[in-house]
């Protein structure tokens, strides 16, 4: 009897799907088989892009006049000995005589559809392919999916942009990390790693870093009032405004305002309320939950990810997370009620989930969109018994994030009061504004009424403002002036990294309007966590609490490539929408990867060209505090050694905790002996990120060592750690971070 080989991406899948499959299973070492099937599962990538040497032995040297390098047609390698055991059960069973016809069932989207196709290609098999495609891993779902396989040729072109995205991350990131690399072998400790996703994402944050550190303070005044009305006693609060400016250049105008206006009466000159109603936000992509999961508790983009997948694959109680759509199919209509209706069963959703299943007509303008939806909907809660207390911690505010935004999207609109009043005194202009909630609508979703908003641009803050009257007079009760200073622009986070890696660095917040420019960003939602965590590996940024901050060595990359097209957000940009035309079969593969092969040459021209002569200095920290050398940096730490003359021993290890000391603290820690503020970008032993003040201290021995300076420290305690790491993605990993193994 003919049996039929389902192949999924995870062991957890594979056991998962046998229970939606006929018969009794038994396990054998790397899968499980019943009398007519047998299922086995990659575990992530199996097989990668050769590096350059399997092509040719002389790429084993890193010679400028062996570039670019564009292989013909690209090999595929086993990645270790870990995937070479599994890789050859996979292999096994597809040459088994009893196996007929295979079914792929890795991830449904374009990594999934890689994986397969380079697992199918290493093993040489020949055999006829179905697709199992899944957007839910309940047992209906499953069920479903298995009695309606579709056709592997339907996506072919799927299949085509995932080979392109790899092969082009490939050809850029490995051409550009080894021109770099050989030129600046003199300037720099290692490879200097260049992609096509990672440099101009490096790129957006390194800009950023420059704006702040050009940017120069000035101070500014501000004059705030608290008035009260004379006939009938109600207070509030106005700032002052020449013209549409709260801000004042020095103290004595400020104080002759102050001074003018104190004890006075004014009149309310100008009284306004309009009505403004706030649209629900729509359903949750990868990238928008990423977002707000990293503004609301601080989640990094991998972390969220991680959280999602497990709500997923373990407990299923979300659908599919790497999409980038933000709509639900026409034929996921009859579906809403139902899961609706599920979610009520659990308490904190019973309200909303009461009025969702009660309404006769459901509000779909902003759901329904089937232009919208190509491999995957929005990220929903599914349609199954929802075992919330086995979540932990992560899980249950990403689900609680996602069932609360499915709710509310079907709820009508919040309705606010808005209030804008100015009160003038003595020819002086108070400005004051309120803000009432006259309707939650979908705002009772969250059990929130109105959020505090803090002024912007200076501008008072909303307050609850009393009944007032236009004309009405009011007394002047306190006046004081404020000294603040102007503030530079704000480090990226993972949340506002990835908003512009979405819109390829334009500052875009309409949701509807990034809707439209999501083919034409950096990455994929799939693909962009891992990107962040790629350009903290290589040591190009940190991360300080939620800020993404650029390194000294990011920064010299950025600077040394200046204005050179891998910096542009916007040429990648252009890369992810070809790519995308691929996928549905509006531009041909050859073409694209014509002109990647183009990019990767003129890139090495101008690489040697531009950076041939460049010698960047190494630091000179002035004089050993035991010898009187100079500390001059070298490859592994700073310290007075030199050819001539081996010095004292005196020696700064640039090597601490998973960090590079920059040049700038081992000076302080010379001059100092122990740093002011504390550093970041340490990582423990569980590779969560900490920050920590240094000392220099000097052992029983004499040897000079670099030792936190915290309590924790001193009483032998690990470190307090932030960031939580993520459960392994191999299957989220861009190609270019592995193309680029021997680079990193």
């Amino acid at each position: 009897m003919s049996k039929t080989l389902v192949i999924a991406e995870k062991p957890s899948v594979g056991r998962d799907l046998t229970k939606a499959l006929p018969g009794a299973f038994a396990k054998h070492e790397g899968y499980l088989e019943s009398d007519s099937h047998v299922v086995t599962w990659a575990v992530g990538h199996l097989v990668q892009l050769a590096e350059p040497d399997e092509y040719d032995a002389k790429y084993k040297k890193w010679r400028m006049n062996d570039l670019p390098i564009v292989p013909p047609k690209f090999k595929l390698v086993v990645r270790d000995e870990r995937s070479r055991k599994q890789m050859t059960v996979i292999t096994r069973m597809l040459k088994r005589d009893d196996v007929s016809d295979v079914i792929n069932a890795c991830d449904a989207g374009r990594e999934g559809e890689l994986i397969f196709a380079w697992t199918f290609e290493k093993a040489g098999a020949k055999k006829p392919v179905q697709r199992l495609w899944l957007s839910s891993m309940t047992s209906k779902a499953i069920k479903d999916a298995f009695t309606s396989l579709r056709p592997a040729s339907e996506f072919a072109k799927l299949e085509e942009a995932a080979r392109s995205r790899s092969e082009a991350d490939w050809i850029v990131g490995m051409n550009a990390t080894r021109a770099a690399t050989i030129r600046l072998r003199s300037s720099f400790d290692g490879a200097v790693s260049l992609g096509r996703v990672q440099t101009p994402t490096l790129a957006i944050i390194a800009r950023r870093e420059e704006e702040i550190r050009a940017f120069v303070p000035e101070p500014y005044w501000l004059v705030d009032a608290t008035f009260e009305t004379v006939d009938d006693p109600r207070s509030y609060v106005g700032r002052f405004h020449a013209g549409a400016q709260p801000r004042l250049k020095t103290a004595e105008e400020a104080t002759a305002i102050v001074e003018a206006v104190r004890g006075g009466r004014g009149t309310i000159t100008k009284l306004e309320k309009t009505k403004r109603s706030e649209k629900s936000p729509l359903l949750y992509d990868l990238t928008s939950l990423q977002r707000e999961a990293n503004t609301r508790f601080g989640f990094s983009a991998r972390r969220t990810l991680a959280a999602a997948q497990r709500c997923y694959e373990e407990h299923k109680v979300l659908t599919y997370p790497r999409t980038n759509s933000r709509f639900l199919p026409t034929d996921m209509i009859p579906e809403i009620k139902p899961i609706a209706s599920l979610l009520g069963t659990q308490r904190e959703y019973a309200r909303a989930s009461a009025y969702v299943t009660g309404l006769d007509v459901l509000p779909l303008g902003r759901v329904i969109n089937d232009e919208k939806v190509t491999d995957h909907h929005a990220i929903i809660p599914t349609n199954s018994d929802h075992k919330v207390d086995k979540l932990s911690d992560d899980d249950r505010r990403i689900y609680d994030m996602v069932t609360r935004r499915f709710l509310a999207v079907f709820h009508p609109d919040a309705v606010f009061e808005n209030t804008r009043l100015e009160t003038t005194v003595a020819e002086h202009i108070f400005r004051t504004r309120g803000r009432v909630l006259l309707e939650a609508g979908w705002r009772g979703v969250y059990g929130e009424g109105l959020e505090e908003r803090g002024g912007e641009d200076d501008e008072a803050p909303d307050q609850q403002l009393p009944k007032l009257v236009q004309g009405e007079q009011s007394d002047v009760r306190e006046v004081g002036s404020e000294e603040k200073i102007t503030q530079p622009p704000r480090r990226y986070s993972d949340a506002s990294l990835l908003g512009a890696m979405e819109t390829a660095g334009k500052l875009v917040e309409d949701e509807e309007l990034r809707e439209a420019m999501k083919d034409s960003g950096i990455g994929t939602p799939a693909t962009r966590a891992a990107i962040i965590e790629r350009l903290i590996d290589v040591g190009y940024v940190e991360r300080d609490g939620r800020s993404l901050v650029c390194t000294e060595k990011g920064l010299s990359v950025i600077r040394l490539l200046g204005e050179h097209a891998l910096t542009s957000p916007s040429l990648t940009g252009d890369w992810e929408h070809r790519l995308s035309k691929i996928e549905a079969g509006d531009e041909a593969r050859e073409n694209f990867m014509g002109d990647i092969a183009q990019f990767a040459d003129a890139t090495v021209r101008e690489l040697d060209d531009k950076l041939k002569e460049v010698k960047i200095p190494r630091a000179n920290l002035g004089p050993c505090p035991v010898c009187g050398h100079d500390i001059v940096e070298n490859r592994k730490g700073f310290s007075c050694w030199g050819r001539e003359d081996p010095g004292c021993g005196f020696v700064i290890w640039k090597s601490k905790a998973g960090k590079t000391l920059p040049p700038a603290v081992a000076r302080e820690l010379i001059s100092r002996g122990r740093t002011e503020k504390a550093v970041t970008g340490f990582k423990g032993r569980s590779g969560r990120s900490f920050r920590a003040k240094l000392a220099l201290m000097q052992t029983e021995e004499g040897r000079w060592r670099v030792e936190f300076d915290e309590p924790w420290a001193r009483e032998g305690a690990k470190p307090p750690e932030g960031e939580e790491p993520a459960a392994t993605e191999a299957a989220a990993a861009p190609a270019e971070a592995a193309s680029q193994s021997e680079a990193a």
